[in-house]
């Protein structure tokens, strides 16, 4: 544990000792700030509806902005070998670095809670449905970020990284647009798989156990074929 914290502190002092985590921050800020004041002002409603419904959509762009250098990069210059051979886990570097990632993105949604301040000012909004909302992002993040982090573990290339982590969370958020042209087996399929269909119940207030099992189980998912991917890559030396 505390290897693995040493770890994730470490990752995180190189986001912040880049412009990586100042550009993703100011970024989703300045984007989701757009969608708050465009449902306080144009709309008329204190509430966090334009943030929340459009809060999939930016974390499918946002989450491979964070992950894709979590090993890409280091393979790509063979540091991830060097720290692999360390009398640490693959387990705890790997723990380390998705934390990072997930604290990052955390600040990153920590940070519009002004958001939630000016609605309760001007407004009477459900408090359990905004606690509900932000838990919602908080469990979508971490599972798109599980996602990025098996695509660096994957390839050599940052740029490789992000996109394959963008192509597969796009396809998770996108699926279930189409269960209209699908047979009803394939689409109750497709819906349970929509990554979007799991936060809109979050987001209205309503925490239902299979959405904490979907969200979870995307984490472990990928966390563990991440790990995998650096196991083999280590026994085949």
């Amino acid at each position: 544990m505390r290897k693995g914290l040493t770890i994730c502190s470490r990752e995180l002092s190189s986001y912040f000792n880049s412009s990586v985590a100042y550009i993703v921050i100011v970024v989703y800020l300045l984007i989701s700030g757009w969608f708050f004041a465009a449902n306080l002002f144009f709309d008329q409603q204190a509430s966090l509806r334009g943030f929340f419904g459009m809060a999939p959509l930016m974390f499918v762009f946002f989450a491979p902005a964070i992950s894709m250098g979590l090993l890409a990069e280091e393979q790509k210059h063979g540091t991830a070998e060097l720290l692999f051979t360390y009398p640490v886990t693959s387990f705890a570097v790997m723990a380390g670095k998705y934390g990072a990632a997930v604290l990052l993105m955390s600040l990153a949604i920590l940070l519009t809670f002004p958001y939630v301040l000016t609605i309760i000012v001007l407004g009477n909004p459900d408090l359990g449905a905004l606690f509900t909302g932000y838990f919602g992002l908080l469990l979508m993040g971490a599972a798109f970020m599980a996602v990025g982090l098996w695509a660096s573990s994957l390839v050599r290339n940052q740029l490789s990284a992000f996109i394959l982590s963008f192509l597969v969370s796009f396809f998770l958020f996108i699926i279930d647009k189409f269960i209209a042209w699908m047979p009803p087996s394939i689409g109750r399929v497709a819906g349970y798989m929509s990554v979007e269909n799991h936060f809109k119940a979050l987001s209205r207030g309503v925490i239902d156990s299979r959405d904490l099992v979907y969200y979870l189980s995307v984490i472990v998912l990928f966390f563990c074929w991440s790990l995998y991917n650096v196991q083999r890559r280590k026994w085949r030396g």
